[in-house]
């Protein structure tokens, strides 16, 4: 249930606008908005917020032009931009998959 008083912020994750109430991470912000990664690793292999507390930095994206901030650690602040380095590779047209299997 939703409470009366509670501040509401804008922001806008991948370009598009969402709503979430003051005070949440921006990780919690890129779940509900169905951001089902934050990135790619450099294996193609999909990467999201894991640990909750910056120590697996999984949860990186670019926030106000800002590379590399951990989500689960910033606030969400009225008019925020949020860029995951997964929409990013989806601009670029690059693949979430290697392009090689070389197992040696």
């Amino acid at each position: 249930m939703a409470d009366a008083d509670a501040t509401y912020l804008h922001l806008t994750i991948d370009g598009r606008s969402v709503e979430v109430e003051g005070g949440t991470i921006v990780a919690a912000a890129l779940a509900m908005a169905g951001a089902g990664r934050t990135r790619t690793s450099v294996s193609g292999e999909p990467r999201a917020a894991l640990c909750g507390m910056g120590i697996c930095q999984e949860c990186r994206v670019t926030i106000d032009g800002r590379a590399h901030v951990l989500a689960c650690q910033t606030l969400c602040r009225e008019g925020q931009m949020v860029c995951t380095g997964a929409a990013a590779a989806n601009a670029t047209g690059a693949t979430s998959t290697p392009t090689t299997t070389d197992k040696r």
